[in-house]
């Protein structure tokens, strides 16, 4: 109650800090505990008094902020009902500040459609639309924000209007208050996503295309805030707050597909480096985030409009206009990519050029732009004075060996020459970046690294890096994950450098996960370094093979193994089982004496709301039945009923689902009359999740247990058949006596057990047949 009294108060910071109060009481659900709030303040809408209107819509604001939903709860009585009619009188008052807040109030009820703002949606758009020439830059802002929320949720009410708010927004993207022209323009990245989108924006290109170009500009306060000014900064030591934390991935075993899908693209930064005075969505941003989305909806169109504004901008003699120009560039590479073609040739030879500017900033933004394009190699900016540079240029080029792959292999030596000489020239948070490039490098090429002149030249300087780094320091992190990568492609390359490597095996044991059990004021392990020491571990498995035999039987890790696969850390178990397979493949000798213990936890650890967990812990079963073969028998019950739960289960990830389904074939495989009696329960799913697997050995042992099972119990798979059908069609190249597999599987159900049962194959078993030139070749039909 005293806070209603004093909400009117003088001093708008005490009144700010009273509405603070009172919506920190309202958010911990304490409305019903305090039923005379809204109802002041309701009241005290209505003062005479400006500091006391002010003060109660500004407690209100706050409320409708935190809590939206309650406010439309039965419990309460919907009070939005009387709020939402209350707030729209206010929209035409005479304080902007006022108006202000009840446009804000308002607005948080737009994208979740409140029956009570719908019911009202015609006044509330005569209100806003009333509001479009206020002066006031906060009111304009929220007039903004509105219009872009009621496209993305109500467009049917705004396409009368269209034509109108186009021109209203295309004025205020172009507002002198940065802030209103930052809520304006995020109007167009929503049109974008709307079907309506070329219809009613197609006859403002024109005259959009160059308010967005003009937004791309770096302004004054911009570079002022990068330290445009300074050119050469790579001899200056990094504060630490510059340096990001980072954040070890686990490793998580997956399949290869057949039909590629795209990944998820990692959001641009639109060629802004990171420093957190630009790290906030700004104009600049949102204007390229804008031309790049509606370049994937105009697409060549848009070309006649842009040719003129870049000529003009990239000849300019104004750095900051040439920058602007060279992000346009970057941010129509994907949209515009088939109207650039032509102009390449020019192209790419003026941004090489532009890599030699006297500015930074524009060296840096020259860098993104040539990563989107992906057609030359960054090798001379790696190696820039400047560290900005330097790092966007060693990001860009790692964006380019994930799309170029092996097609930089004939560049291997110039481009290992070069970041290792980066080693020397890097300060610390470039550095860290470095270790990226070279992981992602040896993902790209994989064993065409494996020479070894290109060993002699890579593993020096890691090593040498390797060496120098304590065990409790952070930047073992990007170089684990680099050596991992690395272990990987050079397979026995890495032999001679795997001992001090092996280092790991003391980290895992110095976070050793018998600590959870130790007293609570003892410090706790960093459960990281145990992450990224197992899939270190794991990555040196996977590139050795046989050869890291010796080291396993010379060390504890099986003990350190099992302690770790009982972590209470999810993503520790997670990195457990993937080690725990790589050493089944590599060295099963030392596994096969703790299976007894191993098996029970894999079986504890099938369960899909863990999904990485479980993704690994899955797919080590099936790596260990290979290897017991018969001896598996005793542990089938353990884990079988837990995978054919989840290959059933509904909105399984697909990766589960394809090393479930590998697995169970490989269990069908090793102990084919303990699983075939399950076949009706799992057949259906088990061809769903595989038609889509690349031909590899996992796919290959899988079929031959399905097989197995199948000649155990053919008839589990009888009212299924055709779905069996497809998934052998699915193969490209199967060994030739696995193809007899499948010849004899489909001609015995031809002529067998569709005769026994009176099941009627013809129809569908011949159009599979005739759909696909495998069948074909097998059935002989």
């Amino acid at each position: 109650m005293e806070c209603l009294q004093n909400v009117g108060d003088p001093s708008a910071l005490i009144r700010a800090t009273i509405g603070i109060l009172i919506t920190t009481i309202a958010s911990k659900g304490e409305l019903t505990n305090w039923p005379e709030l809204l109802p002041s303040l309701c009241q005290l809408l209505d003062s005479s008094d400006y500091n006391t209107c002010e003060g109660a819509f500004g407690a209100l604001q706050k409320i409708c902020e935190d809590s939206a939903d309650f406010l439309d709860s039965e419990v309460l009585n919907r009070p939005l009902n009387v709020l939402i009619p209350k707030f729209l009188n206010y929209f035409k008052h005479h304080s902007p500040k006022i108006r202000s807040h009840a446009i804000a109030c308002v607005n948080q009820f737009i994208i979740s459609k409140t029956q009570a703002l719908m019911l009202h949606i015609d006044p509330f758009l005569e209100n806003l639309f009333a509001l479009a020439s206020d002066e006031d830059s906060e009111v304009r802002k929220n007039v903004c924000r509105a219009l872009v929320m009621l496209l993305e949720v109500r467009v049917d009410r705004l396409l009368p209007h269209m034509q109108n708010i186009i021109e209203y927004i295309l004025l205020r993207t172009q507002d002198p208050d940065e802030s209103v022209a930052l809520e304006a323009c995020e109007f167009w990245l929503t049109l974008a996503e709307q079907q309506i989108c070329r219809e009613v924006l197609g006859a403002h290109l024109e005259r959009l295309i160059p308010v967005l170009v003009h937004g791309m500009k770096y302004s004054e306060i911009d570079i002022i805030l990068l330290k445009g000014d300074i050119e050469e900064d790579d001899m200056i030591p990094d504060n630490v707050q510059d340096i990001k934390p980072r954040f070890h991935k686990s490793k998580s075993h997956t399949q290869q597909h057949s039909i590629e899908e795209d990944g998820e693209d990692s959001d641009s930064d639109y060629g802004l480096d990171d420093d957190d005075a630009l790290s906030d969505w700004n104009l600049r941003k949102c204007s390229a985030a804008a031309l790049d989305v509606l370049a994937n909806v105009f697409h060549d169109d848009l070309m006649p409009v842009l040719l003129p504004i870049l000529k003009e901008t990239l000849e300019s003699t104004e750095w900051e206009v040439k920058e602007s120009g060279i992000l346009v560039l970057g941010a129509i590479a994907e949209g515009c990519a088939n109207a650039m073609v032509p102009h390449l040739p020019r192209l790419i030879p003026f941004l090489i050029s532009c890599l030699s500017e006297k500015k930074a900033l524009v060296r840096s933004i020259t860098c993104w732009t040539l990563s989107r394009y992906s057609h030359w190699i960054l090798l001379q900016r790696i190696l820039d004075s400047n560290k900005r540079v330097q790092e966007a240029a060693c990001s860009a080029f790692a964006t380019l060996e994930e799309e170029a792959c092996t097609e930089l292999v004939p560049y291997l030596d110039t481009i290992l020459k070069t970041l290792v000489f980066a080693f020397g020239k890097y300060q610390h948070k470039n550095l860290l970046i470095l270790y990226d490039a070279i992981g992602t490098l040896a993902d790209s090429v994989g064993h065409y690294l494996n020479q070894q002149n290109y060993i002699e030249l890579l593993m020096p300087p890691l090593i040498e890096k390797w060496n120098t780094l304590k065990d409790e320091d952070k930047d073992l992190f990007p170089l684990l994950e680099c050596l991992s990568s690395v272990a990987t492609a050079l397979q026995s390359g890495f032999l001679p450098y795997s001992k001090p490597c092996l280092r790991t095996v003391r980290l895992t044991h110095r976070e050793n996960p018998g600590a959870d059990k130790l007293d609570p004021e003892v410090e706790q392990p960093d459960k990281d370094f145990m992450i990224v020491a197992l899939d270190l571990l794991s990555g040196l498995a996977e590139g050795l093979e046989g050869h890291i035999e010796v080291f396993v039987a010379n060390s504890n890790i099986m003990s350190l193994l099992f302690q770790c696969m009982q972590d209470k850390m999810p993503e520790v178990r997670q990195s457990s089982f993937a080690l725990l397979g790589d050493l089944t493949k590599a060295c099963f000798q030392h596994v096969k004496p703790h299976i007894n213990d191993f098996i029970p936890i894999l079986g504890q650890n099938l369960n899909p709301e863990f999904i990485s967990v479980c993704n690994n812990a899955t797919w080590a079963i099936g790596e260990v039945s290979i290897q017991m073969k018969g001896d598996m028998t005793p542990y089938i019950g353990l884990v079988l009923t837990q995978l054919v739960e989840i290959i059933n289960r509904p909105n399984t990830p697909k990766t589960l689902l394809e090393n479930t389904a590998i697995t169970i074939g490989r269990l069908g495989l090793v102990c084919p009359d303990m699983v075939a009696p399950m076949l009706p329960q799992f057949i259906r799913q088990w061809c769903t999740s595989l038609r889509n697997i690349r031909d590899n050995e996992e796919k290959d042992s899988a079929f031959r247990g399905v097989c197995a099972m199948i000649a155990a119990n053919p008839l589990g798979v009888v009212q299924d058949f055709i779905f069996f059908c497809d998934a052998v069609a699915s193969w490209q190249n199967p060994k030739p006596d696995l193809k007899e597999m499948f010849f004899k599987i489909l001609h015995g159900f031809k002529t067998q057990v569709g005769e026994k049962t009176g099941t009627s194959f013809p129809t569908s078993f011949h159009y599979h047949c005739e759909r696909d030139s495998l069948l074909v070749t097998v059935c002989n039909v």
